[in-house]
């Protein structure tokens, strides 16, 4: 497999408010274990932090990556052959793309914290999934990646 001439990587990471969020959810859970004395209270700022913390780092780990002949977003891998022409999404357009335009079959790789988006038509005739709508940050980077690393 040989490498792309434009490779693209970019990780899909949760907003700093989560984190402050993910702290506050400790909190929470100190105020609820504050009538049981000072050591559950304080398991419960610890535990609840930590609890919320690292399910904001799950959901803001996921990647998309330009690789070789393939585009990997997520868990799926798809090969550039397999997919047409990229439209860039502003925040307007995106949104529309997420609500009343989408297709119940596309691949969503969805983070409502990300305005901008990718939408990539599927040409393989096999595949019942229409588009894949890819929610980034640089969405013209993407496209580029795309355009540059696929097949003649």
């Amino acid at each position: 497999m040989q490498l792309s001439a434009a490779p693209y990587e970019e990780r899909l990471t949760a907003p700093r408010t989560w984190w402050l969020i993910s702290f506050l959810v400790g909190v929470s859970m100190a105020l609820v274990l504050l009538p049981f004395g000072t050591l559950p209270m304080l398991g419960g700022l610890a535990g609840g932090t930590a609890v919320a913390a690292v399910a904001a780092s799950s959901y803001g780990s996921v990647r998309i990556r330009v690789v070789g002949d393939s585009l990997i977003a997520g868990e799926a891998r798809i090969p550039l052959a397999a997919l047409g022409e990229a439209e860039v999404l502003d925040a307007e357009e995106a949104r529309a793309w997420r609500t009343h335009k989408a297709d119940p079959r596309a691949f969503l790789l969805l983070r409502a914290y990300i305005p901008t988006a990718l939408r990539v038509e599927v040409t393989d005739p096999q595949d019942p999934t229409p588009y894949l709508y890819l929610s980034t940050r640089e969405p013209e980077r993407l496209a580029q990646a795309l355009r540059a690393a696929k097949p003649q």
